[in-house]
């Protein structure tokens, strides 16, 4: 919405800031400190959007218990610009670079959609970071036969056209394609957010979600896990969020009724429910033996 001046008006999301990771480019994070001595969760969000989209629901009840931090990847938001093609190997890569910078040895990885794909490569790639691994609707793999991959292989496509497009008729399009689209369903802001994606970027990560697969590795993750399904759910299918937690030794599920945007539609029920897959890893972690207690109580406070 706007304020009477045509100001857009944002959700309350914590402090912002670009953050430079070296030789990989500049991202965008978002903080919020957490108690003294709390262990870390960093925040992977979903294809198309950015932290503030997938996560501002989260942020301050999170904030209660844990150090939290969520960075826009690459291509997405503010996040790194680079001419290489998009890989999500990369994207856990910058995560591993935004906990370095801010001298986080080990944290929770919590990822939603795409996100989930860049926290099982967390996984996979740098288990000696993870306290934990929180896998929120998403899979292991996203596609099986000719029709579902169809939808990905048209990605390639205008990813291909996108890189070889003028800057100007690119914005161009954004603006008078997708935008407009959405305009009816999406507030000012979210359009603002979308606004600034790097659209060849976004493109071809929606080809990388299409060519993932880790059903071949996911018996070998040692790190405690949790799998949060969403049971109604269009964009992933429930039948894969469950055979992503089936595979995956000593994982523990969470359900919850609802769609793929549920941790947006049905806030005051999912995040408490995230809140606890996250305590869980923890607790199943040899790294925090002693976990600050989070009564029920806190989590109905937190609700």
């Amino acid at each position: 919405m706007t304020d009477p001046r045509g100001e857009i008006q944002a959700p309350d999301v914590p402090p912002g800031r670009e953050l430079e990771l070296g030789d990989r480019g500049t991202t965008f994070i978002r903080e919020l400190p957490g108690p003294p001595g709390a262990p870390t969760v960093i925040l992977l969000h979903g294809w198309t959007a950015t932290a503030d989209l997938n996560w501002f629901t989260c942020y301050h009840i999170l904030g209660q218990f844990f150090r939290v931090v969520a960075l826009d990847h690459r291509g997405h938001g503010r996040g790194i610009r680079s001419k290489r093609r998009f890989r999500l190997a990369d994207c856990a890569d910058d995560a591993i670079a935004v906990a370095d910078a801010l001298g986080i040895e080990r944290f929770v990885a919590v990822g939603y959609s795409m996100g989930g794909t860049v926290a099982q490569l967390l996984a996979r790639d740098y288990p000696d970071r993870l306290d934990g691994l929180v896998l929120c609707s998403t899979a292991g793999w996203f596609t099986t036969n000719s029709r579902t991959k169809l939808p990905f292989i048209t990605m390639a496509g205008l990813a291909a056209v996108a890189r070889i497009t003028p800057a100007q008729l690119r914005e161009r399009i954004t603006d008078q394609v997708y935008l407009q689209r959405k305009a009816r369903q999406w507030e000012p802001w979210a359009i603002h957010e979308v606004s600034q994606h790097d659209w060849r970027a976004v493109l071809e990560a929606g080809q990388a979600i299409g060519a993932f697969v880790s059903r071949d590795w996911l018996p070998a993750i040692t790190t405690p896990t949790s799998v949060v399904i969403t049971m109604n759910d269009r964009i992933v299918p429930t039948r894969r969020q469950i055979a992503l937690f089936l595979l995956i030794p000593g994982a523990e599920a969470y359900r919850i009724d609802g769609d793929h945007d549920t941790v947006v539609a049905l806030a005051d029920d999912y995040v408490p429910l995230l809140l606890r897959a996250i305590r869980s890893t923890l607790d199943r972690s040899n790294s925090h033996s002693a976990v600050t207690e989070i009564s029920s109580e806190n989590d109905r406070a937190g609700s």
